[in-house]
């Protein structure tokens, strides 16, 4: 049955004009929450676009201030959305813009990245694309403004991620690169690009890679020879990012302690399950057991796809009808093959009216053709039902109760991530990894999430090494993580840039599913034999996205806004 609408409020238009003002400003944001009106710009990427966001974020702060809260539901979005202005002012004070630049979500990749989800169903959808593409040169000379003032004022990235960067910006503007391939193979569902458009389509991805060379020149030749030698930020900046990616304050030295007990802890869970699976056998021998068995094999991206979308449609249709109340809006979740190659599993929620669903998205290396289902069951799982799309899917689905900016934008990396990896314990819960080699393949995947609280807080921080002799150094961070998980060089490589220029992202995963348990167990404990685990994540999930705190407190407190 379908709740009544509930009236919008004083609060509700806040938030709503604080989203209005975010498309306005940011149109990528338009792009992602599916604002179509937005698909053809970029926002301002230099200091004065920033000076811009600053004035609007006090103007929409004060404003929340100054309201009060008819009922819970706008308790919560006034607390939410007041903690992240006020935080991402104090991020401006701190000129953390001025320094961002890293391997994985900075604007030089986010830039770009647009284009992998604007629409090219039509001749409209493609003139968006063009005229985008034509406003991108200016994006970029706007970034690279940004990045300038911080060169005057001493406040730069490491110089890894510049020369990370640099060989990314490289590749999106070769030839062969993201750019000219857009532009030589857009074509419509409905026909044929009229030849002007096809014109200029190819005429602004050309100058768009020519941006991209422009901004590789600018990295390699003035940001590379002044910015910091050291990849750790320290306890101040890694403390401020790491309530960015929780909304929570957490004590990051416990956290450290508790990093290391998890990760001794995912060891011996793996090591039990390696002699389920063979014997005797250490985890290496079990996992390269598995690595032989032909039955456990996917070959090539399109059965990779296909499995993905079996595996996913399976979960949602018998989850649906046992353990959770999933909407008929949200039972459809699209899994595609990412045309780009950089490596990576993520999901991308539906639009508000859900004309784009969500979609799980899979960037294949290029060179990988062969993919192990036991590896990979619990990540479609993390990403699809129960994890990201249920959770993000729920929240886009409630708008009869919740605002724009709810059910869209609100929340953290600890909240989703954390629920995510919630999610995959809740699987095997439910008989869904009764298999060792898939039990496996979850640890797998939980084990680095420990191993990354461990290495992230060390390095940033400068912590001692877990036996407690030495103190972390970038370098250490490539060889602890190897120990760790069961990949190639390339994803190690891959993944420890991203942890030093992304300080507080990854933590947040294990350190949110943490939250999110104790929070469960609390819940449990104070309804004792009233608790309905069900009832539980309902409630939890009709919050939409919301900072760990938040979600905390209005939890604990019987709320159910």
């Amino acid at each position: 049955m379908t709740e009544p609408t509930r009236p919008p409020s004083a609060i509700d238009a806040i938030a709503e004009n604080w989203v209005d003002t975010l498309v306005d400003l940011d149109p990528l944001v338009g792009t992602y929450i599916g604002r179509t009106d937005a698909n053809s710009r970029f926002g301002d990427f230099s200091p004065a676009g920033h000076e811009r966001y600053v004035d609007e974020a006090k103007r929409a702060l004060s404003a929340l201030e100054a309201a009060s809260p008819v009922d819970d539901i706008d308790a919560v979005t006034r607390t939410d959305l007041a903690a992240e202005l006020r935080l991402d002012l104090e991020s401006a004070d701190a000129g953390l813009h001025l320094r961002d630049l890293n391997v994985i979500a900075s604007p030089a990749q986010g830039i770009r990245e647009i284009f992998d989800i604007m629409p090219t169903a039509t001749v409209d959808d493609w003139a968006d694309v063009s005229t985008r593409l034509k406003a991108l040169p200016a994006a970029v000379s706007g970034y690279i403004e940004t990045l300038r003032l911080g060169i005057e004022r001493g406040i730069t990235p490491a110089k890894r991620q510049v020369r990370e960067v640099f060989e990314q910006a490289k590749k999106y503007s070769a030839d062969e690169g993201f750019f000219v391939e857009l532009g030589a193979t857009a074509s419509p569902v409905e026909g044929q690009l009229p030849a002007s458009l096809a014109s200029d389509l190819s005429a602004n991805a050309g100058q768009a890679a020519v941006a991209y060379r422009a901004l590789a020149d600018f990295l390699a030749h003035e940001l590379e020879p002044v910015a910091q030698e050291q990849d750790a930020v320290g306890r101040e900046h890694y403390a401020l990012q790491s309530r960015r990616f929780l909304g929570a304050t957490i004590d990051l030295d416990e956290t450290y302690e508790w990093g290391i007990e998890e990760l001794a802890r995912m060891v011996e869970e793996q090591e039990r399950i390696a002699r389920e699976i063979k014997p005797g056998a250490s985890v290496e021998e079990a996992i390269a057991f598995l690595d032989g068995d032909s039955s456990r094999k996917l070959h090539g991206t399109d059965a990779l796809q296909k499995w993905m979308q079996e595996t996913s449609d399976r979960a949602v249709a018998e989850l649906g009808r046992s353990h959770f109340d999933i909407p008929e809006e949200i039972r459809t979740i699209e899994c595609m093959i990412a045309p780009t190659q950089e490596g990576g599993i993520y999901y991308t929620g539906p639009t508000d009216d859900f004309s784009r669903p969500g979609r799980m998205w899979w960037s294949v290396p290029e060179g990988v053709t062969e993919f192990d289902t036991w590896r990979e069951l619990t990540t479609v799982y993390h990403e699809g039902v129960p994890g990201h799309h249920l959770q993000i899917g729920q929240a886009v689905y409630n708008r009869a109760k919740l605002n724009t900016w709810r059910r869209q934008l609100a929340g953290t990396s600890g909240h989703a991530e954390g629920w995510a990896l919630y999610a995959e314990r809740l699987m095997e819960n439910l008989g869904y990894l009764d298999d060792p080699a898939d039990r496996l393949g979850m640890l797998d995947g939980q084990r680095m999430r420990a191993a990354r609280v461990v290495l992230d807080i060390g390095v940033h921080l400068g912590k001692k090494h877990p036996d407690g002799t030495g103190t972390w150094t970038s370098e250490d961070a490539f060889s602890f993580l190897a120990r760790n998980v069961n990949m190639n060089d390339g994803f190690v490589r891959f993944e420890v840039n991203r942890y030093l220029g992304w300080p507080g992202q990854a933590p947040s995963y294990k350190v949110g599913q943490r939250i999110w348990e104790q929070l469960r167990d609390e819940c449990a404990r104070r309804e004792g034999d009233a608790f309905d685990i069900k009832e539980f994540h309902r409630r939890a999930l009709d919050l939409g996205g919301v900072g760990l705190d938040t979600l905390k407190r209005t939890l604990l407190a019987g709320e159910t806004a």
